[in-house]
């Protein structure tokens, strides 16, 4: 049940969510917005396995590269164009362009991204097989851990200087 009790009183409401009606805002670094619809927002996912989302982008927007540790994930263009990607636990990316009505699927727990390369905004609507399917960025969870990972370690696996690791996390700190 993934730790969530099942209710004893329920109401249509449990199964309802209207969150991905509307675009999301994409005037941030990303310039791209994810919306998550699971269990925590549709107390009537609880056991069934399911999820979905939408991401919207402006020009030049991506959703960065980040895993999702419970569940594979195949995305839908809705509008737009996208430039899609996961690498394997081997290190071989598998890219491709998709487009409006096309499909692609992020194997459970490979880092992933999308990128729009168009000029005119893009949407898609992801899906998982998870209520609950947990999203990890990549570079946050790196460099804006709480507590911090060490400056030293981080410099050391990234080839960086301090001041340049600093930087880095100064920057994902604010963009919280």
């Amino acid at each position: 049940m993934n730790g969530f009790a099942c209710k004893r009183s329920i109401s249509v409401d449990d199964f309802f969510f209207d969150g991905l009606s509307r675009p999301g805002h994409t005037n941030n670094t990303s310039r791209a917005s994810v919306k998550l619809t699971t269990v925590l927002n549709i107390t009537g996912l609880n056991t069934l396995g399911v999820s979905m989302g939408r991401i919207d982008f402006a020009p030049g927007g991506i959703n960065p590269p980040h895993t999702h540790p419970r569940a594979t994930e195949i995305v839908f263009v809705l509008k737009g164009e996208l430039d899609v990607a996961f690498i394997t636990t081997d290190n071989k990316l598998y890219s491709k362009s998709i487009k409006t009505g096309e499909v692609f699927v992020f194997p459970r727990g490979l880092i992933h991204f999308q990128r729009n390369n168009g000029n005119v905004p893009a949407a898609a609507i992801t899906a998982f097989n998870s209520q609950l399917p947990g999203t990890q960025r990549v570079a946050s969870a790196l460099f804006a851990s709480s507590p911090s990972v060490a400056n030293n370690v981080l410099g050391k696996a990234f080839q960086l200087r301090t001041k340049e690791v600093k930087k880095i996390k100064s920057r994902l700190a604010h963009n919280k």
